[in-house]
């Protein structure tokens, strides 16, 4: 189970680590941390001694009620980030968190290796035609609206059959129009309630029906801290077991802000195959 980045074959039977660098004002748990160049190249560097294969660039906050931004200030936000890195450590895997293909196309162009796409597409029509000219991996989430009304719409009437019918519709997509490298992702969170979002991570392992890798992203996300009376900056120790859950019913990358612990669950993990 492989990926091609920039000429690379990454293998995903070993689970990766993707660290999470947003570069927004308001994200939920580090908006506003990394505004500077200094804190940027020393975050980067921080997560890939630790582990870290892909480094995940975003300038559009996701989170729930997030304010919108023109393409103009994503892009904005996030060339000059990829280019400074790029500067700095060239051999690094940037991932382009985006929705919007124009960024997705820059971004490729300055030198990122992958789209990361909450919307696998849905929310912009350009989106697979852009990545499959561009030749690069493509993450699809599941998820329904938008940031800004996904909350508003979790009524399934089984969630769990819901996403296993569509990724199969997304990817028929996706492949012909010529895009061979594709990641899911079950999209925890995102038009989820707390419960749901535990429905879907007991029964992850379904959707290696797909037979393609599995991102999970559950770091430091409202069904920890909720669940557990805390902030987002209480949730490490709650990330972790629920990344090892992941991992242990298949999960193929983990999107962390936590690179460290995240790959002390992949090295434990590994012990018990």
């Amino acid at each position: 189970m492989t990926i091609n980045c920039k000429g690379t074959l990454i293998d995903l039977s070993m689970p990766k680590i993707m660290g999470i660098l947003n570069v927004t004002p308001d994200s939920f748990y580090d908006g506003g941390h990394y505004q500077n160049k200094m804190a940027i190249v020393s975050q980067v560097k921080t997560m890939t001694d630790q582990g870290a294969t892909f480094i995940d660039v975003g300038g559009y906050s996701s989170r729930p009620d997030a304010d919108d931004v023109s393409v103009d200030e994503e892009l904005h936000r996030v060339i000059p980030i990829i280019e400074l890195i790029l500067n700095e450590y060239p051999d690094t895997l940037i991932s382009i968190d985006t929705f919007r293909s124009e960024v997705a196309k820059q971004a490729v162009a300055n030198g990122a290796c992958m789209v990361n796409d909450i919307s696998a597409g849905l929310l912009d029509d350009n989106m697979l035609e852009t990545v499959a000219a561009l030749h690069v991996p493509y993450i699809m989430m599941h998820m329904r609206g938008n940031p800004k009304t996904m909350q508003n719409l979790t009524d399934y009437d089984n969630l769990v059959k819901d996403i296993l019918f569509y990724f199969p519709e997304r990817i028929t997509k996706a492949r012909q129009l010529g895009i061979v490298d594709l990641i899911i992702d079950p999209g925890f969170g995102f038009a989820k309630t707390i419960e749901q979002n535990y429905e879907l991570l007991n029964k992850l392992e379904l959707l290696k029906m797909t037979d393609l890798p599995i991102l999970a992203g559950l770091s430091r996300k409202s069904m920890i801290y909720k669940t557990l009376n805390f902030s987002a900056e209480d949730a490490l120790n709650g990330t972790t077991v629920l990344n090892t859950i992941a991992l242990q019913k298949g999960a193929n990358i983990l999107r962390v802000h936590d690179v460290k612990e995240a790959m002390e669950c992949i090295r434990l993990t590994q012990k018990l195959k």
